[in-house]
């Protein structure tokens, strides 16, 4: 149906080529079969017309083939129900209208017949709860649907959790949620059916619910309030903390008590739901319930990984109160209360935990550095020591976790306090040490990477104690990663040195290596010197290996540095180059051995001029360009391609003249 003549397609099939109908009559025989794989591919191939194809024929096709699609409903069980999900949301997303067409034209063409809308009401209403959750999600993704459908779909997603309150006795009646969404007989049975049919029905409520949340086309109002007490609600019947009175809720209590996957699904809910607002009792609620699966040693390390996500979700939203500049007292007091829990989950057997709470650590300190009532709180506890002790953890993951929570704590002065009160410092150029220490010696990349990148953050942000001799600091770092053989600590190494040359040249912040061609102009004192202090520091010995680095990543940062540097230094006229010096043509000599991947004699110490000699002298925009190709672009060529299609039908002995 596609071609030239697609635009004058008509919607009657007799207007169809004859291979065209055939296609059709074929598809409409496969619909009818007894055989729900046939009837599961027919419904495929359906979907992908309706999804790619916009012509004005595909209206004749969707009134052709609707009724007996719409008769694949009067089965007991539904066939082929995931893919008659996906052929209805294909059809009312994309719709069969003419090429011109938007999701509002669809509307009103298939309205005219009702043919869409009322199968989608249908199918919602024959489908198991579980079945019709993601067409339910599906229809109120869609811009533009009658209402009465929207309120349906809805209610579908909120009814395992209306089903929840009632048999909880939390709120007869379920105030706030949509009408019909509650006392849904086929709901019911489904959660008391089983333990897998009853967990899944509620993980697949939980995951469509929260995925609707952020979108500006959800339902509104809202239920936030209701939706709340839900999840508190499940949250209470997992743990095994909740008293239902109902035998209802007693079952589900039964079922659901220490079950991993719900208590994953309602807290990554719950924690999306931290977004909308609720009265001050039931956020309390809301934090009770965190702290318990905190410091509930039933815990799973999984489920507690998603409780400090949602708590630090929960709690950054509770800081955004208008003309608050610092914690409000129902927050500060759950800090108090939160900081030991996080001090036992530091000391964790499980690795896994000691992880969690090093990267939850991470981001409040990002949040809250420099919130009075936070520093308090946490400086009042063990918990920096205890970061700083985890520096030595045996796992690599805590390590590097530990070396990233360390570099915030330090960067907002939240460090241990110092074992000796006449040398305030003294721990600082510990800690300093520390740091070199991880990156020139952990046998292990993450680790490295953290510290490398802990090390790019403190040059970046002027701390003191590395802007008390920045060079010796740099040297060092930069001395470790020229020897790493992890490819992003040689990578980070690179950014590092970037920073360094920008705060050298007094223009912090201002470089972007890919625009190159409009350069800030660097006074030529100031290059020159700049120059001086980076053949000190070993940066070009450094830049200059990894501009051969067999790590293409690695190779392209360093082509950037150069060239970036070769540009301040063309701004520069009047700094002297060494032209044809010995030394220049050392350094080149040297460069064409590392090229042919020798790795032997050192640079050593340039002057200024060489080494701008030997930036002009260098094809970096030639090297630039071939990092740029794909490192498959030969392979991917249409000769490789050929190639391999013979190489494929080469064992089979015959067809070679047709590959050919």
């Amino acid at each position: 149906m596609r071609g030239p003549a697609e635009g004058r397609r008509g919607p009657r099939a007799r207007d169809w080529p004859a291979c065209a109908q055939k296609i059709v009559c074929h598809i409409e025989d496969s619909l009818c079969s007894a055989a729900t794989p046939q009837v599961t591919q027919a419904l495929n191939v359906l979907t992908t017309v309706f999804g790619h194809c916009r012509g004005l024929w595909t209206q004749g096709l969707w009134v052709r083939l609707s009724p007996l699609v719409a008769r694949l409903l009067e089965k007991d069980p539904v066939p082929a129900s995931h893919s008659l999900v996906d052929l209805l949301l294909s059809v009312a997303r994309s719709g069969p209208r003419g090429a011109a067409g938007g999701v509002g034209r669809s509307s009103s063409v298939l309205s005219s017949d009702r043919g869409l809308w009322e199968t989608l009401a249908q199918t919602l209403s024959h489908l198991s709860p579980t079945q019709a959750g993601p067409l339910a999600l599906g229809i109120l993704k869609l811009q533009d649907c009658p209402q009465a459908l929207r309120t349906q779909a809805f209610g579908i997603l909120l009814q395992p959790l209306a089903c929840v309150l009632e048999a909880a006795a939390q709120a007869p009646g379920t105030p706030g949620l949509l009408e019909g969404a509650a006392g849904d007989s086929m709901t019911v049975d489904t959660l008391l059916s089983s333990k897998s049919a009853c967990v899944g029905l509620l993980c697949c409520a939980l995951a469509h619910l929260g995925l609707l949340q952020p979108l500006p086309q959800r339902p509104s109002p809202w239920p936030q309030v209701p939706l709340l007490g839900a999840v508190v609600t499940i949250l209470r019947l997992c743990s095994g903390s909740a008293a239902p009175t109902s035998d209802v809720g007693g079952r589900l209590c039964a079922i659901l008590v220490g079950c991993g996957r719900v208590q994953r699904a309602a807290l990554d809910f719950l924690g999306a739901l931290s977004q909308g607002t609720g009265p001050q009792e039931l956020v309390t609620q809301v934090f009770s319930i965190l702290l318990e699966y905190l410091m509930s040693p039933e815990s799973s390390s999984m489920v507690l990984k998603k409780a400090f996500q949602a708590t630090l979700r929960w709690l950054l939203s509770s800081s955004k109160t208008p003309g608050c500049c610092d914690l409000d007292p129902h927050t500060q007091q759950f800090l108090r209360e939160l900081l030991p829990v996080l001090q036992k989950r530091l000391c964790s057997p499980c690795w896994e935990v000691r992880d969690s709470g090093l990267e939850f650590l991470t981001q409040m300190t990002r949040q809250w550095g420099g919130r009075t009532g936070f520093r308090q709180a946490l400086l009042a506890s063990e918990v920096p020591e205890l970061t700083r002790q985890l520096l030595r953890d045996p796992e690599s993951y805590v390590r590097a976790s530990a070396v990233t929570a360390t570099g915030q704590l330090s960067g907002w002065g939240l460090r241990a306090t110092p074992a000796s009160p006449e040398r305030p410092g003294a721990q600082q150029e510990s800690l300093l040490g520390e740091l070199l220490h991880i990156l020139s010696t952990d046998s292990e990349g993450f680790p490295r990477r953290a510290a490398m990148q802990v090390c790019t953050e403190w040059l970046r942000d002027g701390r003191a104690d590395v802007a008390e001799d920045p060079e010796r600091f740099v040297a060092g770092v930069l001395q470790a990663a020229s020897r790493d053989l992890d490819w992003e600590v040689r990578a980070q190494g690179l950014e590092l040195a970037l920073v360094f040359l920008e705060q050298l040249l007094g223009q912090r912040g201002s470089r972007c290596p890919y625009s190159v061609g409009l350069p800030e102009t660097a006074p030529p004192g100031v290059l020159a010197q700049a120059l001086q202090v980076l053949c000190r520091v070993q940066l070009f010995e450094f830049a200059f290996r990894a501009l051969f680095d067999c790590d293409r990543p690695v190779a392209q940062k360093s082509c950037d540095l150069l060239l970036f540097l070769r540009a301040k230094a063309a701004s520069c006229g009047s700094l002297q180059e060494a032209g044809d010096s010995p030394s220049v043509a050392s350094v080149e000599a040297t460069l064409q051995r590392w090229q042919a991947g020798e790795q032997g004699q050192p640079l050593g110490y340039l002057e200024p001029g060489a080494i701008v000699a030997v930036l002009r002298s260098v094809d970096l925009e030639g090297l630039r360009d071939t990092l740029a190709e794909s490192s498959d672009h030969v392979e991917k060529s249409p000769q490789s391609l050929l190639q391999d299609v013979l190489a494929a039908v080469g064992v089979l002995g015959e067809n070679e003249a047709d590959c050919y």
